[in-house]
């Protein structure tokens, strides 16, 4: 088969004919149609993602939707013919979705549904499974609370907006100025963050109470710890890096949870609920509660280099899908 192969850190990926892979007893051989790229993909390329555990040379690419074309002997949830996707690879030992085929981890797939592509089921699950772990499983929003995302115009962010819709909650998210457009659509209320400070739009928004839940998409601790609710208050980062004062965080009887995506991947841990989560993310797009902005530039596997150039330079206006048709 065909395959994306990193050889070396901050080189080109090279476009290599590889051995197809086989499906261990509780794996699917997938056909891949599609693979979504995401930020964190050009730091692994770039070497500067260690947390990743990438030892080249390596299958890159994390995202995935495709076809069942073999199931492993104990594989009881799905057959050949179903359509998946899933965030499946690319880190640590695991081979990436770059490829013409996968042998996946059964519990880290869910159906796609019929009414997207294959391009958009690609795009999710990555994004996805952060902005649930979040939201849901480290806050629990609920009905009627705040949920201030930052960045709501970005990958995780625009996602975390769209459950949080689809949860009942009053939704607010902070953006640049050059952004506003990106959200503009979304029935939340949004802060322009060149504008406001966390302060100011604390005391505007919530007369100096603060907001029930945030999630930090893009390393704005300092601010969602000024701006978290007093005792009740409760804040999720995707990206906890640095060094931070937890003073504000503490003065406010909030608390902090981290949220780290790729642990399942790298562990084998707890990976039946990447499964059980992109049920979720299946029943929202099937219910039209959940659209995911795509990059509308064609990629086959050959323009791999290109399509990871355009990324990292800021091109792109959504995400970016390598297309294996």
């Amino acid at each position: 088969m065909k395959a994306i192969v990193l050889e070396q850190f901050g080189k080109p990926l090279e476009l290599k004919e590889i051995e197809k892979p086989q499906p261990k007893d509780h794996e699917v051989l997938i056909k891949i149609k599609a693979a979504g790229l995401n930020p964190l993909d050009i730091k692994i390329k770039a070497g500067q993602a260690a947390h990743a555990q990438i030892n080249p040379p390596a299958i890159l690419g994390i995202d995935m939707a495709g076809i069942v074309e073999q199931v492993g002997r104990n594989v009881t949830n799905f057959k050949v013919g179903d359509e998946v996707f899933g965030m499946v690879g690319g880190v640590g030992n695991n081979p990436g979705t770059l490829a013409e085929y996968i042998a996946a981890d059964a519990d880290l797939l869910a159906l796609k549904p019929k009414n997207i592509s294959f391009k958009e089921a690609a795009a999710a699950p990555l994004i996805f499974i952060t902005a649930w772990e979040g939201l849901v499983n480290k806050m629990n929003i609920q009905k009627d609370q705040t949920v201030l995302v930052h960045a709501g115009n970005g990958g995780v962010g625009h996602v975390a907006l769209q459950i949080a819709l689809a949860k009942d909650s009053i939704v607010f998210t902070t953006v640049r100025a050059e952004n506003i457009e990106a959200v503009k659509n979304y029935p939340v209320e949004i802060i322009n963050s060149d504008e406001l400070s966390a302060e100011e739009y604390v005391e505007k928004l919530t007369d100096g109470s603060g907001f029930d839940n945030i999630l930090d998409t893009v390393g704005l601790l300092d601010d969602s710890f000024k701006a978290v609710k007093q005792y009740s208050g409760h804040v999720a980062s995707i990206l906890g890096w640095g060094t931070h004062s937890i003073a504000p965080l503490s003065f406010r009887n909030a608390t902090y949870s981290g949220v780290f995506t790729l642990y399942p991947l790298l562990s084998g841990k707890n990976r039946k609920h990447f499964g059980e989560i992109l049920k979720e993310a299946a029943q929202l797009f099937k219910d039209g509660k959940l659209k995911i902005v795509l990059d509308d530039t064609f990629y086959s596997l050959k323009d791999t280099n290109l399509a990871y150039q355009n990324l990292e330079e800021g091109n792109a206006k959504g995400k970016v899908v390598i297309d294996m048709e």
